[in-house]
């Protein structure tokens, strides 16, 4: 998640009460992005800051955990890849299985 992201979201006519789905918000964004630029999702965004400033600080609350959920990955669970990139004690015993050898302890 960057802050273009949250930008157009923020830009989007996404609503809340749509209960948008990581595809529906990826879509929100292409869609802004399209018709007002990045520049203009900005201006949008400083317009409404100034008019009206609690329920826009309100929609950027709710646009940035949306963009942030919609960005996490589908599970919680670290897979055994995770675990070699993080150099985790199991990184040797995974290799050694990969290569057919028997962990020893």
């Amino acid at each position: 998640m960057d802050d273009s992201w949250c930008e157009a979201l923020f830009a989007s006519a996404l609503q809340r009460s749509a209960a948008p789905t990581a595809e529906s918000v990826a879509a929100a964004i292409s869609r802004a992005v399209r018709r007002f630029g990045t520049h203009g999702c900005v201006s949008r965004m400083a317009q409404e800051f100034g008019d009206h400033s609690q329920a826009t600080a309100e929609r950027m609350r709710w646009v940035r955990q949306l963009a942030a959920e919609a960005a996490a990955p589908a599970t919680c669970e670290p897979g055994p890849e995770a675990a070699r990139v993080a150099g985790s004690p199991a990184t040797t015993a995974d290799q050694r299985n990969q290569h057919g050898r028997k962990e020893t302890q």
